[in-house]
């Protein structure tokens, strides 16, 4: 993120026309990290967001409203003491560093005038919001306490002095001038990026990135054009805010990066607004992020679990296949009862199966009569013959459930909020989630991902089983195309109609092979039949099916080819 000097610059500027001149009303900490501010300024009412979270920290007028606890915090409290009812007189930036201080006048339970100033410092998992008495500069209390024990250099607890964090040896980018430019940068050095997020305050490497793709040709005139035309639109407060989205990541600032790969780029008239759609998004990406592993946590573990059922199975199966001797044993002890007598450890006898009738030798219990030895091998072998038609059932339905849990983790892969919605109930349903006070409020058919051939012919894609079963026993006719990777956990795929050529198959088949587990596979085989000859054996697991009359395609899946199909 480029949360960095320039953005809090621009952010100050657009919070001082705002904010300075309004009452504060109300204010709230919905978490322990962040303080929510209602503030009424020039005829409206404004949500101020500050968050000292040390891995989004930020700034900026929010439009979400938040959940708060029953009983404020004592940080929230205290705030509450000092500035509510007060007067904003002024919001700005120190140096280009990400720190802004907003003074706020106010009466106390006395009427007397006080000053008060709230610093929120923006610096990753050392963020902080302090509020000081700007007279002789004590702290009154700290969101994120410092101890000494954590930092020698500086404290903040209540009652110590307010000490700055401390100087980067930086220059102001805002005042550097061409000649100490051109001293500093060294281009026979490289990687002039970092030499200039090295030397200047609040230079972000997305910035610096930014500043040398502008200035194309390397030359130090041309670096400091580019330097110059960047800090020059800053320093008059000349912001385009954009969320630019690339191929490698997607980030925000105060213009448009250009040097991100195929990037697409998302204007906005406010910094706020700006950053306000790039936190909710990333916080649902991290949420969908986050349920992702977590599912994919419990789905590795119990595809773990069902290998290792699968190994004793497979020893149990041996012992089994063994019971075919057991027989042998008795039959051969009843065939020649007339040479055994009770007592004896061992019998050795003509093996009348073996084509050489050579002789075997059989053990035997000596308390037991021969009648009875033979007894007890032929009870053994029935119990392991019904053992080994159990074993194999148990072998088929636990490679089943291991199909199952690997197309599951390739649907996580590909899932939107939606769709691990479809996953968990699905998962629920199976008995691998438990179910806590699920409602069974009957569900809306789901929403089927559509794309458009280079023929315009529709082809559907199911991205989970909830989506793959609507798709392909409801949504589609009998003379549609389904298509499916061969012996490989995937997505359903559908061509609508029967007007196409190989150009609309082969593209189809590539939508399939993306959203399987062999996406970076080079060669992927996809069959593709007709929806009449698709079925789902009765008692199967959700998603699955049995086909006939398939033909199969190899295609290499193209992550480029499902953007260009996918219908806006």
């Amino acid at each position: 993120m480029a949360f960095d000097g320039f953005t809090t610059r621009a952010l100050a500027n657009e919070l001082a026309e705002q904010l300075i001149g309004g009452r504060i009303h109300k204010i709230y900490q919905p978490h322990e990290t962040d303080l929510i501010f209602h503030i009424r300024s020039h005829g409206k009412t404004y949500s101020l967001l500050l968050s000292a979270n040390p891995t989004f920290p930020r700034l900026y007028v929010t439009t979400k409203t938040m959940a708060n606890p029953t009983e404020p915090p004592m940080f929230c409290m205290l705030l509450r003491k000092h500035l509510e009812g007060g007067v904003i007189t002024d919001v700005v930036q120190v140096s280009n560093e990400r720190i802004i201080h907003m003074d706020i006048h106010s009466v106390n339970e006395l009427g007397d005038i006080q000053n008060k100033r709230l610093i929120l410092e923006i610096m990753g998992r050392h963020s902080n919001i302090i509020l000081i008495n700007p007279e002789n500069n004590v702290i009154i209390d700290g969101i994120n306490h410092v101890t000494p024990a954590i930092s020698a250099y500086r404290t903040v607890l209540p009652g110590r002095e307010y000490i700055a964090p401390p100087e980067q040896n930086k220059v102001n980018p805002l005042e550097e001038t061409e000649e100490s430019f051109m001293r500093r940068i060294q281009l026979n050095e490289g990687n002039v990026d970092k030499q200039l997020v090295a030397h200047y305050i609040g230079m972000s490497p997305n910035t610096a990135q930014e500043i040398v793709y502008l200035a194309g040709l390397p030359t130090r005139e041309n670096l400091w054009s580019a330097f110059k035309e960047w800090i020059g639109k800053a320093k008059e407060h000349q912001y385009q805010p954009t969320i630019s989205e690339g191929i490698d990541k997607t980030d925000f600032s105060i213009q448009p990066i250009t040097h991100l790969k195929e990037a697409t780029h998302q204007s906005f008239n406010s910094i706020g607004l700006c950053l306000e759609q790039f936190y909710d998004e990333k916080a649902k990406r991290d949420t969908i992020r986050q349920k992702v592993q977590d599912l994919s946590r419990l789905l590795i573990n119990e595809k773990v679990r069902s290998e290792k059922k699968i190994e004793f199975l497979l020893k149990d199966k041996k012992k089994a296949e063994d019971a075919e001797k057991l027989r042998l044993y008795g039959e051969l002890i009843t065939g020649h009862l007339h040479l055994i007598k009770r007592g004896d450890k061992e019998a050795k006898v003509t093996n009348y199966y073996d084509e050489n009738q050579g002789e075997i030798t059989i053990p035997l219990d000596p308390l037991k009569t021969p009648s009875e030895n033979a007894q007890a091998f032929f009870k053994k072998y029935n119990k392991l013959k019904t053992s080994f038609a159990h074993i194999d059932e148990q072998l088929e339905a636990t490679k089943s459930d291991i199909n199952y849990l690997d197309t599951i983790i390739t649907q996580l892969e590909n899932a939107n909020v939606e769709d691990l919605e479809d996953i968990r109930e699905e998962l629920m349903d199976q008995g691998y989630l438990k179910n806590k006070n699920r409602s069974r409020k009957k569900k809306k058919d789901p929403k089927i991902e559509k794309y458009r051939s280079s023929e315009g012919i529709t082809i559907y894609v199911g991205k989970n089983n909830r989506q793959n079963e609507f798709l392909t026993h409801k949504l589609a006719n009998a003379s549609d195309t389904w298509l499916h990777t061969k012996d490989i956990p995937g997505s359903h795929v559908v061509i609508k109609g029967t007007e196409f050529g190989e150009k609309t198959i082969e593209e189809a088949a590539k939508l399939a092979a993306y959203y399987s587990k062999a996406k970076l596979s080079n060669q992927v085989p996809v069959d593709y039949t007709l929806i009449k000859h698709v079925k789902k054996p009765s008692g199967a697991k959700p998603g699955f099916v049995i086909y006939t009359h398939q033909n199969t395609v190899y295609v290499k899946p193209e992550e480029q080819l499902v953007d260009l199909l996918r219908e806006k």
